[in-house]
Formats: structure tokens, sequence, C-alpha cells
């Protein structure tokens, strides 16, 4: 697979209802004339307009391992994939999730034919969540997290320690990273150390032209 360029859209209102749409159209027409391959993740108020909208691949923020039924104010994953999402986000810092329910989800994910990305802060947890073999395990110290600082810079032994953690756990998952993101240097640095691609949100959604925020970040690859 072509490393991967994953835009969390987070709940910025920069990426949010009308500004989601836009943001997502210019993904996808980053994507058609460069040959990257990004995927959007936005709200979940926004996935099915989104989805509907664009070509490339479109992501939930999360879902819960719950089935059908009375479960007000959760997000059931068939209705996440019904309105247009072809994977998730799961243990993002800023929705972080027992360790059993990010079982549950893989599997449910996994049956639902979802691609799976859980997000993870250091090797040790990267290892322990490599073992419930989802798609992805996305590495991201919580402090770096929009901080302008990349990960791939200033902490590549976090990434580098991370791909041999799952390497040795297992050859089916795939590793990104994030935190501090936001140029073409610091993804071609990212994939130089292993990884499949990056995990983003604030280097491009919050960038003040963000088409060309999003051409500098894939020109390091791309």
């Amino acid at each position: 697979m072509k490393p991967v360029v994953v835009l969390n859209f987070k709940t910025y209102l920069e990426s949010t209802g009308a500004n989601a749409l836009k943001l997502a159209r210019i993904c996808s027409e980053v994507a058609k004339s460069t040959g990257a391959n990004i995927v959007v993740v936005p709200q979940l108020a926004d996935l099915r307009l989104i989805a509907s909208s664009v070509d490339i691949p479109v992501y939930a923020q999360t879902v819960e391992a719950i089935k059908p039924g009375s479960s007000t104010g959760h997000v059931l994953p068939e209705a996440v994939r019904e309105a247009g999402a072809s994977g998730s986000l799961l243990n993002h810092s800023e929705c972080r999730l027992k360790l059993a329910d990010i079982d549950a989800s893989i599997v449910k994910l996994r049956e639902l034919k979802m691609t799976s990305i859980v997000c993870t802060n250091n090797i040790s947890v990267t290892r322990a969540a490599a073992a419930l073999e989802p798609d992805f395990v996305a590495v991201e110290p919580p402090e770096l997290i929009g901080s302008g600082v990349s990960v791939s810079k200033s902490q590549p032994e976090v990434i580098t320690g991370s791909v041999d953690a799952v390497r040795k756990v297992s050859g089916k998952v795939g590793v990104l990273c994030g935190a501090g993101i936001s140029t073409g240097e610091d993804f071609k640095k990212a994939v130089e150390l292993g990884t499949g691609g990056v995990l983003l949100a604030s280097g491009v959604v919050k960038a003040k032209d963000q088409r060309a925020a999003l051409l500098e970040l894939v020109k390091g690859v791309y």
C-alpha cells in the first residue's frame, strides 16, 4: 500500500459542517492531482455528507462495540458504515477506550470489513495494541500532539521502536505515526523510519491555506 495520510478533522470549526465539506474536497482534489493516498476523518455529524461527496476513503473518529438496539447516545458501527465510512480510529488520546472495548471494536470492524486504526502513546502500548491485530496502530506521544514539533524529528526512537515492536508481534499490522506532523519532510522522515504513513490534524486543518499545507505535506513522498 502507498504511504497514507490520515487527516483527523477533530472538532475544529475549520473542519465542521460546510468547512468540513470544503476541506474534504480539497483532500480529494489533492489526492487526484498528486496520486497521494489520503483518508479523511470528519466528525460523526458530517460523515454522511462527506462520504457521499468525495471519492477518497472516509473514516469515523470512533465507534463502539455495541449491538443494534437500545443504546442511546452511542456510536453504532453499522450506522457509521451505512453513512459511508470504511474505517474508524479507535483509542485516540482525546477519546481513550478500555482494552476490552478496543478489542471488541476491532473485531466488530473486521466483521463489517472496515479498517481499524488504534492510536497509542508509546512503544509498550503499541506492542499491546498490535497483539489485538487491528489493521494499523498509530503511535502519537500526547505531549507532541498539536505542538508543531514532529515526532519523526524529535522522537524518532519512538517510531523505530514501535515499528520493531509491531513486527515482532504481527506481520499484518501496519504502523502509522502522528503528533506534530505538518511538513513534507516530516512525512518523508516517518516513511524512512519504517511507517506506512502519518496521522495528523492541526498542521492542515488549522493552516491559513489548507490546500497549500496539504500539498506541502504530500510532496515529501509523492
